[in-house]
């Protein structure tokens, strides 16, 4: 059996994925914190038949807002106007389990499950900001393994509480973390209760989502390294008594749209343009922990940046990190050819024409990489429009995607996902 149809969630982040899209937009630059915004951009995902809505969570303040303006509303409130103002699209939010109660966290989310009839989902994280950790009082950062054991717990408890939601057995949980005993006011939602989606590319966030996700937010730049994540990801699951087709891989994949792709270049190197020099190169350098600043540009990428690293050593993403060290490594690429990289974060980034960006997703659906994308268009609203108006149709004449929704929760929608004739 094989996959109906690849899935297609579209993450809004800010005004687009790109640093200088407020600059490109024609929208405000603060329109990401106007409730219209995530209004008009659900109404015009579940116009292309996308699954979901998904949001990034930011809870401190990260980037220099005299530089670009960034995420600012809660994630599962927006998400309640994005399932009123929608009848099929899927809503996934990011919550952190190192800065939430798991009971309040289960209530909230399983409330958002009921108000949406069944299309909710948590992406579980556990933050590696440490001006998160000041806004909540964390004096003391929390390494990734100690963050990732209560993440665990976490995420137990929360099932726990969603499972018993209805019957009169109580939850009783007395773990390293938390100690539980009670049950939710609230009974379960259409699809039972809200999916569990994973973003961490650690070794134990792999494990977390080997466990108990139903889908992974990846981040991979080739195609090789996204095949070889998604055979590990499925064989972990199996390991834990799931099935393969129990978790659906979704790889980020930044679109960068044009009628040509001479066009979609020229529109890539405008925006890179608009940014300070030194943007990049500071970020690479953050995620590589190694600074690149001196180096001549026409240089390779030394050694000693890309050494594999502890990941208790190391406080930020275990996954962008590998994912921008393996395309390095196999590109040799110099400190210039990296940063341009990089633009995408960690994750591929495809400039082209329609045809060239329906290539790239069914190159690595039907090549075993991926289950679907999680869509990170440059700019809004016009990176969303045309993918709408020109990639959707191609995928739908390739037998690729839907032309209407069929199933009504988005776990009937994710069920659809099979990797057995793709992966092996």
């Amino acid at each position: 059996m094989s996959s109906e149809h690849v899935v297609l969630n579209i993450n809004v982040l800010d005004i687009g994925i790109h640093a200088a899209a407020w600059q490109n937009s024609g929208l405000s630059p603060t329109a990401f914190v106007e409730p219209g915004y995530f209004a008009d951009m659900a109404r015009l995902a579940e116009h292309g038949t996308l699954d979901a809505l998904f949001l990034a969570d930011g809870p401190a303040l990260r980037e220099d807002p005299r530089l670009k303006p960034s995420r600012a509303l809660e994630p599962s409130a927006i998400l309640s106007l994005v399932a009123a103002e929608t009848t099929h699209l899927g809503v996934i939010g990011t919550l952190s389990t190192t800065f939430n109660d798991p009971v309040e966290l289960a209530h909230r989310l399983l409330t958002l499950d009921h108000l949406s009839e069944g299309r909710a989902a948590w992406n579980v994280v556990t933050t590696y900001s440490p001006q998160a950790g000041q806004n909540f009082g964390v004096e003391d950062y929390p390494e990734r393994s100690v963050r990732y054991r209560r993440a665990s717990e976490f995420v137990d408890v929360v099932l726990a509480l969603w499972r018993s939601a209805g019957s009169r057995e109580s939850v009783s949980h007395h773990g390293e973390f938390f100690d539980v005993d009670g049950l939710l006011p609230l009974g379960p939602s259409p699809q039972g209760h809200p999916l569990i989606v994973q973003a961490g590319g650690s070794p134990q966030g792999r494990e977390l989502a080997a466990r108990t996700a139903n889908a992974v937010f990846s981040a991979e730049m080739t195609l090789d390294a996204g095949v070889q994540h998604y055979r590990q990801v499925k064989d972990d699951a199996r390991r834990h008594g799931r099935s393969r087709d129990d978790v659906a891989i979704l790889p980020g994949l930044i679109t960068v749209l044009a009628k040509t792709r001479e066009e979609a270049h020229r529109r890539f190197e405008s925006l890179e343009s608009s940014l300070p020099e030194s943007y990049s190169l500071d970020r690479l350098s953050t995620v590589l922990a190694y600074d690149l600043r001196g180096l001549d540009p026409d240089d390779r990428v030394p050694d000693d940046a890309l050494a594999d690293i502890s990941p208790d050593a190391f406080t930020a993403s275990m996954g962008f990190r590998e994912s921008i060290v393996r395309s390095i490594r196999e590109s040799r690429a110099t400190v210039r050819e990296a940063v341009q990289q990089f633009s995408g974060g960690g994750h591929r980034i495809a400039v082209g024409s329609p045809e060239d960006i329906a290539d790239t997703i069914e190159e690595w659906f039907r090549g075993g990489a991926a289950d679907g994308f999680n869509l990170m268009p440059d700019v809004f609203p016009s990176g969303l429009e045309d993918f709408v108006d020109h990639v959707v149709p191609i995928l739908r004449d390739r037998g690729l995607f839907r032309r209407e929704y069929a199933e009504s929760t988005l776990r009937e929608r994710f069920s659809s996902v099979s990797s057995l004739d793709r992966a092996g």
